[in-house]
């Protein structure tokens, strides 16, 4: 990500730096870093480890089960926006464009590392901390692995058009951006209705099951449909992934037709549809591609942050579009055209989504970068410097499962267990309570508070 420097007075618009290509959220640089980026981007790490960990107690803050936009449902269009104004920040001059490739891929294969490492095989069970790999049965795609695609394609065209950007200064302009993303949302969009969906079958590999080696059948034999079983992002990513590589747990699952317990986590009902068995991607091959539109849009904003320098003129332009991308996204879920669905990443989810991001970002900046309110945003700021270690350490619970691995006597007689039922849930006589509390103080507090200490002695995990 790219730095800025502060004029005197906070009237005078913000002046971008010229940022390391080889990190471009370096936080090492000397100059001061664009603080409402950094906080954006730790509001959102903060805002998973909220929906992953309290979302089972608070399901209306996890995933919508399908249609729908849940609190949940915003933290990936989040982070794949932030990266966007990230790439044009940081990519804002470049030196060698074959430097700038090559840098580029090596951050695209460590992310694609990291992704496929965490989904490895971690059991965060409580008498054990162990790691192993089916390969048979690997979750190939994932968060990381999203952003890495994203990062991928639009890195390279800002970097292959950059001349040309630099010739015509006016973020306004039919830019490269608009035809990708035109061409991007015309391929999902045809492979979405256009794809014929025929009937297919699975079968149930988890030994734990009461329907293992079950053989499951699912009538579609139609095209265009957006519902659970008969979509084609499914289709594609059984097709090409293969289903034993597609995620297990899908949100569905917590549909009403799938458990009476709905919105909540339950047993299925004994009369469930047989896709309610079915593991389903939501980080799959289609989706992704769709996910890249979210990305463009980022760039387009740090594409106005370098152009114009008036803190009005940003703004102006950064609310104006969050508030039609927003419009129009909500029009196509009312009106029944498009509906907003995370799972499929559908068109109007993104409108929603990228307009809600943009609007948050204005916010943010109007309030630090402008007037300086940053004291009170310091924890998420820490948070954004260091967002890998407190994705890999909180998010995905690898901390939690290392102390987890130690207990005395009972394999749930473990700190983490204590202070969750004596310090949290006991005191509140609540485990709804508790529970949001704890992920507020003993998560995302303490993991802010370590990151803080990291800063202050200039550690930082990067890729």
């Amino acid at each position: 990500m790219a730095e800025i420097k502060a004029e005197p007075s906070h009237h005078r618009p913000l002046i971008i730096s010229q940022p390391d290509i080889s990190d471009p959220e370096s936080p090492h640089i000397k100059t001061k870093r664009l603080a409402s980026l950094d906080i954006f981007r730790g509001l959102t790490v903060a805002l998973m480890i909220l929906v992953d960990d309290a979302g089972g107690e608070w399901p209306l803050i996890a995933h919508a089960p399908w249609n729908g936009c849940n609190l949940a449902d915003f933290v990936m269009p989040f982070f794949l926006f932030i990266v966007g104004v990230a790439i044009a920040l940081a990519l804002k001059r470049i030196p060698s464009q074959l430097e700038a490739v090559k840098k580029v891929i090596l951050r695209t294969l460590k992310l694609l590392f990291w992704g496929i490492l965490l989904q490895g095989g971690f059991s965060h069970a409580p008498d054990k901390l162990t790691y192993g790999v089916d390969v048979t049965m690997i979750r190939w795609c994932g968060i990381l692995q999203r952003i890495a695609l994203a990062y991928l394609i639009v890195a390279l065209v800002e970097i292959f058009t950059k001349d040309a950007q630099d010739k015509d200064r006016s973020p306004m302009r039919l830019s490269i951006f608009r035809l990708v993303g035109a061409c991007v949302l015309i391929i999902y969009l045809a492979i979405i209705y256009g794809t014929y969906v025929p009937d297919w079958q699975f079968t149930i590999h988890n030994k734990d099951s009461a329907d293992f080696g079950k053989v499951f059948n699912v009538s579609c034999g139609v095209r265009g449909k957006l519902d659970p079983p008969c979509n084609a992002v499914g289709y594609v990513d059984r097709k090409v992934l293969g289903i034993n590589h597609m995620y297990h747990h899908p949100a569905w699952r917590r549909s009403k037709a799938c458990t009476e317990d709905s919105p909540y986590e339950g047993p299925l009902r004994i009369d469930a549809p047989s896709w309610c068995h079915a593991p389903f991607e939501p980080e799959g091959i289609l989706s992704s591609i769709s996910a890249i539109l979210s990305t463009i849009i980022g760039v387009h904003f740090g594409h106005v942050l370098i152009h114009l320098k008036s803190h009005l003129a940003r703004l102006k332009h950064w609310v104006s579009m969050g508030l039609g991308l927003l419009i129009l996204g909500l029009t196509l879920h009312f009106t029944h055209a498009i509906p907003l669905n995370k799972q499929l990443f559908t068109f109007s989810y993104v409108c929603v989504t990228a307009g809600s991001a943009a609007l948050v970002f204005s916010a943010i900046y109007a309030l630090v970068d402008i007037w300086e309110f940053k004291f009170i945003f310091l924890p998420f700021e820490w948070i954004g410097m260091n967002a890998m270690l407190v994705y890999v350490m909180a998010a995905e619970g690898i901390f939690a499962g290392f102390i987890n691995g130690w207990y005395y006597e009972d394999p749930h007689n473990t700190l983490i267990y204590w202070i969750q039922k004596h310090v949290f849930i006991g005191v509140w006589r609540s485990r709804r309570v508790g529970t949001l509390l704890y992920v507020v103080f003993a998560e995302i507090l303490f993991w802010a508070l370590i990151a803080g200490i990291l800063h202050r002695f200039g550690v930082y995990w990067k890729l």
